[in-house]
């Protein structure tokens, strides 16, 4: 998992939570379903199990691999629309290529994040290099959808180009925890992705045994979303795993601590933690479009259909 990394975590600033912070409870835990996207690459559907209760500002996630491909196995998905909401694809083994209908886009690649705001609307499509088809090789990824509110529902697309070395990178206390702040603020400190729904989110890499205590904003939710290896979650220890998320409860501080012993492909506990604050706005979803009332969805349609989201570009390398 060649995300971003330090040698030495200790010369990182570090994040601690005040001995008043008042700890939230991990409510629960949930196991995310596997199926296929697109043309055909393997998910897991990372918050299915969760209530949009506790979901909201987010709709959804999907771990994308992990994956080691065979030549000529890597797939993406073909030319599809999107309207009302944000995506955030974080790459950390593999490359992808991105590429819509209003010139946006561009290559991702171990750690680097590529942040869409799909807004008013669009068509896009998310394909594997040639060279990678190739070849064959290891994929990892995540992608994210942030819902927008209605005032911003219909704003012009746009994208966010976050390279791996851009992020900001923190520690704990005692170095056990590598910490990639992609979005959002965390103790005074600020991860490069401009939101437009006040959101944080990481990427914590623990080592076996580690503890991480973290201030956690009190107006905001909190997930947790194992990639890779095994822990435990809030004060209670409670235990979850790759592929597994946590849904914690109220409060102003978060727990994440390691297994002593990891039996994965990655030497350490590796956990995507967000928190955002709720919209509490009527969220409609009819696959791609994300909007706030029934009709809204139909015009979203409708659109797409009279091609009002755009075309594909007559240049395109990727087919129509």
């Amino acid at each position: 998992m060649p995300a971003v990394t330090v040698e030495n975590p200790l010369s990182l600033p570090r994040v601690t939570a005040p001995a008043d912070a008042r700890p939230r409870q991990a409510l629960a835990v949930s196991t995310a379903p596997s199926g296929l996207e697109g043309e055909g690459f393997p998910v897991r559907r990372a918050f299915a199990g969760v209530d949009y209760r506790h979901l909201d500002p987010f709709i959804m996630m999907d771990q994308m691999g992990e994956v080691d491909y065979a030549a000529g196995e890597p797939k993406g998905t073909p030319w599809h629309p999107h309207r009302g909401f944000e995506t955030v694809t974080y790459i950390m083994d593999g490359t992808f290529i991105h590429q819509d209908s209003h010139g946006g886009g561009g290559t991702i690649t171990d750690g680097d994040t590529q942040w869409m705001t799909a807004g008013s609307g669009l068509l896009h499509i998310e394909t594997p290099p040639e060279s990678l088809v190739m070849s064959g090789g290891l994929f990892h990824g995540l992608q994210l959808w942030v819902n927008l509110p209605k005032r911003d529902k219909m704003i012009a697309p746009k994208y966010q180009d976050i390279r791996a070395g851009g992020l900001k990178l923190l520690t704990s206390a005692d170095g056990g925890a590598l910490i990639r702040l992609i979005a959002g603020d965390l103790d005074g400190h600020r991860g490069p992705g401009a939101t437009h729904t006040p959101i944080t989110m990481l990427h914590v890499s623990l080592t076996p045994g580690a503890e991480l205590t973290l201030p956690w904003r009190e107006d905001f939710n909190a997930l947790a979303y194992g990639l890779a290896g095994a822990g435990f979650a809030g004060p209670q220890a409670r235990p979850f795993h790759m592929g597994q998320a946590v849904v914690y409860g109220d409060g102003t501080s978060l727990t994440l601590r390691a297994a002593p012993t990891q039996d994965s492909r990655s030497a350490n506990f590796e956990v995507v933690l967000l928190g955002g604050r709720p919209i509490r706005e009527p969220m409609m979803q009819y696959g791609p479009f994300v909007m706030n009332t029934h009709a809204e969805l139909a015009q979203a349609f409708d659109d797409f259909q009279a091609g009002r989201l755009g075309t594909i570009p007559a240049d395109s390398p990727y087919g129509r």
